[in-house]
């Protein structure tokens, strides 16, 4: 058993675009299994989960979750192995799904509910808990089931469609027979949300920066307006979607990634809310738990058997997590961002 833990503290606030400065790499003793208190467990981590939502925990701001804490270990989802244990649930070797943060090791309490989930690996590897059977598509599936509410013929217009969550909402909105369109940095990933992910469409932001050219290539995209919009991006993107909103559209708020260094996000046109009745909504997943084991049955199955695809992006060791962080909020990842520890 490892007796060095390597963690990555918040240093710094950022002041705009995160930098190597706000993170500062740190190591801790890891404590013998005769030290654990009754309850605690041990858990060697495997991957660590990269999100857009660490951003924001980032600043120190009113939202919906406390800011994270100067000189303490960044928050993030994690998967591993079980080292040591004093918990009568949880026995060494058993594969555990937790918010261990950055860091290779953790202590967990396992009595607090939720903090520490068993999974099972024989079907499902063990990565996919943290991407399509984990936060990222539990996320996908409220928001498109619970808030844009899918009717097969529908068109429904997913935004960072080859990331985690939106690759993840497209899969199940083509699998409840609409038309699906995405949104996607690069022709590579376009491609991929085409030809391997199954969207009827797929609009490269890149080769239409302009908002005129991107509202040009969504029109063409969507000749039947747009019924449900999965947004995780804001900016230009949202702007031209409103221009093409059916009435009685759904718009479901899952993240706002354009405006999380600092920069200004305002909408063109807000009326068109008004004049096309449209459900706008906002939503945090964590705060849906009853929904969890009803989405991860279906999503899980998915995985298993093949039909939901996933494509991850892997960076190798704890220290290359802040650059890896950097890259997922420019985009340069290509599906769900992960940090492999072992």
């Amino acid at each position: 058993m490892t007796t060095l833990n390597h963690q990555w503290v918040l240093a710094s606030r950022p002041q705009g675009e995160v930098t190597p400065d706000n993170f500062r790499l740190v190591e801790a003793p890891v404590p013998a299994a005769d030290q654990l208190a009754d309850g605690q467990v041990v858990v060697r981590h495997h991957y660590l989960s990269l999100d857009p939502y660490m951003r924001g925990r980032m600043n120190d701001s009113k939202s919906y979750a406390e800011p994270q804490p100067l000189g303490q270990v960044m928050i993030g989802g994690t998967v591993g192995e079980v080292m040591a244990s004093k918990h009568p649930r949880f026995a060494v070797g058993d594969k555990v799904l937790g918010m261990g943060g950055w860091q290779e090791v953790s202590v967990m309490d396992a009595n607090v509910r939720g903090a520490l989930t068993k999974v099972d690996t024989t079907h499902i590897p063990l990565s996919a808990y943290l991407g399509s059977v984990g936060m990222p598509g539990v996320t996908a599936w409220y928001g498109l089931i619970k808030i844009i509410g899918p009717k097969a013929g529908e068109t429904v217009v997913v935004s960072a469609a080859s990331g985690a969550v939106g690759s993840v909402v497209g899969q199940l909105a083509k699998a409840r027979g609409c038309r699906v369109v995405g949104v996607a940095g690069g022709a590579d990933k376009c491609q991929y949300v085409v030809d391997e992910l199954g969207f009827d469409a797929c609009i490269d932001y890149k080769a239409h920066p302009d908002p005129k050219s991107f509202y040009a290539a969504l029109k063409a995209a969507t000749p039947q307006g747009i019924d449900g919009y999965f947004e995780n991006v804001g900016g230009m993107i949202l702007d031209a979607v409103l221009l093409r909103m059916n009435a009685f559209g759904r718009i479901a708020m899952c993240g706002m990634i354009a405006g999380y260094e600092g920069q200004p996000t305002p909408m063109q046109n807000p009326a068109l809310i008004l004049v096309n009745r449209l459900k706008v909504e906002g939503f945090i997943v964590s705060e849906h738990p009853e929904v969890w084991p009803e989405a991860t049955k279906e999503l899980g199955t998915l995985v298993a058997t093949g039909q939901m695809k996933f494509r991850e992006s892997i960076a190798q060791g704890l220290s290359s997590a802040p650059e890896a962080f950097m890259g997922l909020l420019k985009g340069k990842n290509f599906g769900k961002q992960l940090v492999k520890l072992i």
